[in-house]
């Protein structure tokens, strides 16, 4: 059946009351997450918040970014206590539940574009540091999943990589530390190679996560993982792609919400991802497969219950298409 989900930023500082709703927008029908609040601080943002997770490898905050370092800094330290802090939230939120529970963390090559080598380059330029981030970031994803089943005993743990990085990568559009030249692309099977080294860190469900243009469909297509995209990116050339992977047995999470939509009927969002998916041949019946979210993190929205409560509804329309 088609159910709703989200991405997983949240605005605010509060965990307790962004997980309570979350909680219940999504625990009828739909796959619930733990959220993410950037507002708390360095730490508690994407790329902080994952670098906090890593395993044998430190990393501190440059007026440049993260970097990777000899030993963590206060600002690591702080995103390690807002992990913890969100388990315990975890544990007192879903006590009892029974279902599926996604949590997000970098994916390796949005990690790798977006930490810095001591010297200042990015580590996606270094092959050597690149395989130390995968190996310490596959630790990282076995034991926060761990760490969630045993936050929440009854939970079917769902692993998110956000990857919204990962188009760049490989088409070379990262610029140089100097910002005066392009970087080179990755080549395809080592991007790939480092993709299935962190799926296969999860023994559950693992849905990659990119809310840029460009998403590899193809490259997706030949991993066992689930695929979640914000379908206003879409050229009629990408929506072949997914079709592919529709076709493929992969489950599609179509973030068809605009995170700044306006309003309360998803109408407008359902019949935009119909006809689409007309337009490539897919049925009505396939929809019964779809998760709909909505199109990235609501972290920068004043009414995120709103949008969220707009990718339900949305959900339920597109279950009943794909029932008639």
């Amino acid at each position: 059946m088609t159910q709703p989900s989200g991405v997983g930023s949240w605005p605010g500082t509060d965990p307790l009351t962004a997980a309570r709703q979350v909680r219940d927008l999504l625990s009828d029908n739909g796959i619930p997450y733990v959220v993410e609040l950037p507002d708390r601080g360095p730490g508690a943002d994407m790329i902080g918040r994952t670098a906090a997770a890593l395993v044998d490898l430190e990393v501190d905050l440059q007026p440049s970014g993260w970097r990777l370092a000899p030993t963590a800094d206060r600002n690591v330290r702080r995103g390690r206590a807002f992990l913890r802090d969100d388990l315990e939230v975890l544990s007192e939120t879903y006590d009892g539940w029974q279902g599926p529970l996604k949590v997000a963390l970098t994916g390796p090559w949005t990690l790798a574009g977006s930490l810095r080598l001591p010297r200042g380059e990015r580590v996606v330029t270094d092959a050597g540091a690149c395989r130390d981030l995968v190996q310490s970031l596959g630790e990282a994803v076995r034991v926060l999943a761990a760490q969630v089943q045993d936050a929440v005993p009854g939970a079917q743990v769902i692993v998110q990589l956000d990857e919204p990085g990962l188009p760049a990568v490989l088409d070379g559009s990262l610029r140089s530390a100097s910002g005066l030249n392009q970087l080179r692309p990755v080549d395809q099977p080592v991007v790939r190679d480092a993709l299935a080294a962190i799926r296969d860190a999860h023994d559950g469900r693992v849905v990659l996560h990119c809310c840029a243009p460009g998403v590899p469909t193809a490259l997706l297509r030949s991993m066992d993982v689930e695929v979640s995209l914000d379908t206003a990116l879409l050229t009629p050339a990408a929506w072949e792609g997914v079709a592919e992977l529709v076709e493929s047995g992969r489950t599609l999470w179509a973030g068809a919400v605009p995170t700044d939509a306006a309003g309360s009927h998803p109408g407008p969002f359902v019949d935009a991802l119909a006809r689409a998916w007309h337009r490539v041949g897919l049925p009505d019946a396939a929809l019964a497969d779809l998760m709909v979210t909505p199109a990235c993190g609501l972290a920068t929205r004043r009414d995120p219950v709103r949008i969220q409560r707009l990718a339900v509804d949305a959900a339920s329309a597109l279950a009943e298409r794909a029932d008639a």
